[in-house]
């Protein structure tokens, strides 16, 4: 945040105080002591260099489960980049949790044992399920207690994942290592004969701070503004790890995990990555990019083909540098993983010319419009540094119903980032929505951005509209920021279907 703005949105003009200390000379006291630098807490944030490894160790593929299981959160450890080094998991002796798979219309029961010291919950990110299952942040589960999750899985294929949402611990718990993939099949999906089995590659792309005494997580003030981010990339658990394939097409299912930062991804042989699925499944019909923004809590379902290459070659997926995204994201390229070409094969499968029967959502439908300011930053009172973003100028209140919505409704909601100088990827819970339109920034829609989604990245000076189909599922849900280090500071609103 450039100096003028943060005297503005901290109220702090000509003559005012903070705890009997000028404006002036409060942000004299912030450069002193580092706070407005790279050593420290920087009012606009620093980019995070990523330091990439070797790619000597080979991915891991977490365990599947069906959708009758337990999972522990437990302090544990991980063996990440050949050191074992202390984590939060959801099963012992991993940072990641199985992967749940499941085929839409059947009943699920997992039951949460809660072995933390601290209380804890999941939130089930992409499922439309009953809000007292949702995993709100007051649905908490105490140390020691457990709690069953039942809910019915009445939705299209899909990939969603799971993660803590406790307020206030929700960055550090997940940063920590607490998150799983979910993943939904039904009968159209298999009516595509998409690769699957050894063929279908689930990646959880996240950034993390390792050191000898487990997976850092202290930040800043600046950071809170900016997110937490990590100088080493893990993908499903390991630091620049690599897979090998053969010369066929993969179906490659991407979670972004982090916290904060937001990934622009390539390959490195300028290779197409061949869209045909986001959050809420498949898309309409496939769309061939070179490179493809993926914001935390989104998920790309990609087809590759690495037919023409021979054994011995090798293919990464990288991220590019990235535009107009704030001052700590985007201003370095980077490797991700990397394929290892080891076999030359026949491969008789064709991309399909339709994937799956999609209906707009038309605008005429909606019986409201709600807007949302998203880029208000401002601090509490006094030297309070928290609530320093915001939506409508509000931050989040348990005892407080923001909105309130009939069910089977359909309403247009709006965020406008059009102000701010950070992006805001904007997560709602309980429902699949439709994007809209894109005004200002990048001016238009993602290929990635049609069909269902349940998060959209609003970059700055942006404003997103979406439509959203309520469903019948009455109750609280939250929304929020899934910069989740914005999500602890307070920038989530309540919501109650009626």
């Amino acid at each position: 945040m450039k100096r003028r703005k943060f005297i503005k949105n901290t109220g702090l003009g000509a003559g005012s105080l903070l705890s009997g200390i000028s404006a002036v000379s409060f942000l004299e006291s912030c450069g002193e002591n580092h706070m407005m630098n790279g050593d420290g807490m920087n009012m606009g944030g620093q980019p995070v260099s990523v330091k990439e490894g070797n790619f000597s160790r080979p991915l891991p593929v977490p365990n599947t489960v069906t959708g009758n299981t337990t999972l522990t959160a437990q302090a544990t450890t991980a063996n990440i980049n050949g050191s074992n080094i202390p984590v939060l998991g959801y099963q012992s002796k991993g940072l990641l949790g199985p992967t749940i798979r499941v085929n839409s219309g059947v009943n699920a029961s997992i039951n949460f044992q809660n072995n933390l010291s601290e209380k804890s919950n999941i939130h089930w990110h992409g499922l439309k399920i009953p809000a007292i299952m949702d995993g709100h942040p007051e649905d908490v589960v105490n140390p020691g207690s457990s709690f069953n999750y039942q809910f019915s899985v009445n939705q299209r294929a899909a990939l969603s994942w799971y993660h803590p949402h406790p307020d206030r611990a929700t960055a550090r718990q997940a940063f920590q290592g607490l998150a799983g993939l979910f993943i939904i099949n039904d009968t159209e999906e298999a009516g595509l004969n998409l690769p699957s089995g050894i063929y279908e590659i689930p990646l959880v792309i996240q950034d993390k701070r390792l050191s000898s005494s487990g997976i850092t997580y202290n930040p800043s003030m600046g950071e809170v503004m900016s997110g937490f981010m990590g100088e080493t990339i893990l993908v499903n658990g390991e630091a620049s790890p690599f897979a090998e394939v053969t010369t066929r097409f993969y179906r490659v299912r991407m979670l972004n995990g982090s916290n904060a930062r937001i990934y622009n991804l390539a390959l490195s042989n300028n290779a197409d990555l061949i869209i045909i699925g986001n959050d809420g499944g498949l898309l309409k019909s496939p769309s061939a990019v070179k490179n493809i923004l993926l914001a935390p809590g989104e998920r790309l379902d990609v087809l590759v083909n690495f037919a023409g290459l021979t054994a011995g070659m090798e293919v990464f997926l990288e991220s590019k540098e990235i535009n107009n995204a704030g001052n700590a994201q985007g201003k370095q390229g980077f490797k991700i993983l990397k394929f290892k070409i080891t076999q030359t094969v026949n491969d008789s499968f064709t991309v399909p010319v339709s994937l799956s029967s999609i209906s707009t959502v038309s605008p005429s439908s909606s019986s409201k419009t709600r807007n949302f300011n998203i880029n208000a930053m401002q601090m509490g009172g006094g030297m309070n540094m928290t609530g320093m973003h915001r939506i409508n100028g509000k931050t989040y209140d348990k005892n407080r119903i923001d909105e309130t919505v009939a069910a089977s409704t359909t309403e247009i909601w709006v965020f406008d980032n059009s102000q701010g100088d950070e992006p805001h990827p904007m997560h709602m819970h309980g429902v699949h929505f439709q994007v809209w339109e894109r005004s200002g920034g990048r001016g238009q829609l993602i290929p990635s951005e049609s069909g269902w989604k349940d998060t959209v990245l609003v970059m700055p000076g942006e404003i997103v509209k979406i439509i959203i189909p309520f469903s019948t599922l009455t109750g609280v849900f939250v929304f929020h920021c899934h910069n989740l280090e914005h999500e602890d500071d307070g920038m989530m609103l309540q919501y109650k279907l009626t």
